[in-house]
């Protein structure tokens, strides 16, 4: 049913194509930028303490540092999750009706944030594979800085692509998308509405179907019984 509500088909239309270069955009942005920082050593504090540039930052984990330490396993495991996780989004980026405007741009900036991220990954597991190479100095490159949590936080653009997308989703499922858990705009309201209504409908045509196939056979059941009946005595009268 659920399938069958959704329309679940590829969507090639404009906004897809929209999207598509925008994620070619986005991807190509977190990317010059880490290779322009990395060139060119930036480093510059915007407010003291906290936004800052600044340069040779490696993250050989994920997020807040995790398996930082452990490279030689932190970065199989971390390049694994994220192909898994690229395919169901890229899936749910394909499958998704237009009419789902704001939750495809969040996968959009999801799979941008994740693919640039992913491009660093391979360049490090490559070092590691081929002896006596420098690439990047191993891990994802961060250079922008954000004081969070009591102390500098690195990040790129493809962590910002990441967050925001992950915002964008939770606050159009909550709030915004036709199957939101709280739905506040008049949209949403009016879809989930019509929705109800329509498996009310849907509810009540089985009921009244099963009412009608049980009147049906209590109307036959006394047939059967003057039939049984009437072999019954046939049967006697057949003895005698």
């Amino acid at each position: 049913m659920f399938n069958k509500k959704l329309k679940l088909k590829p969507q090639f239309g404009v906004l897809t194509i929209i999207l598509l270069i925008s994620i070619a955009v986005l991807i190509a942005a977190d990317l010059l930028t880490k290779h322009f920082e990395e060139k060119y050593d930036w480093s510059l504090v915007i407010i003291r303490g906290f936004i800052e540039i600044s340069h040779d930052i490696k993250n050989q984990g994920c997020a807040f540092s995790f398996l930082n330490n452990s490279p030689a396993v932190g970065q199989p495991l971390l390049i694994t999750a994220t192909l898994v996780m690229l395919v169901f989004m890229i899936a749910a980026f394909i499958f998704m009706p237009n009419k789902m405007a704001v939750l495809k741009i969040a996968v959009s900036l999801i799979i941008a944030g994740a693919v640039g991220n992913l491009v660093d990954r391979f360049i490090y597991l490559f070092e590691n594979i081929i002896p006596n190479t420098d690439i990047m100095g191993g891990g994802v490159r961060d250079w922008f800085g954000l004081w969070m949590f009591g102390g500098m936080t690195y990040c790129n653009l493809a962590d910002f692509w990441i967050v925001i997308g992950v915002a964008l989703a939770v606050v159009d499922l909550m709030f915004l998308n036709e199957w939101a858990v709280i739905p506040l705009t008049k949209k949403a309201k009016a879809a989930q509405a019509a929705r109800k209504a329509q498996e009310e409908a849907e509810k009540a045509a089985q009921t009244a179907s099963a009412d009608t196939a049980t009147s049906e056979s209590n109307i036959s059941a006394p047939e059967n019984n003057t039939v049984a009946e009437e072999s019954t005595q046939n049967n006697t009268d057949n003895n005698e």
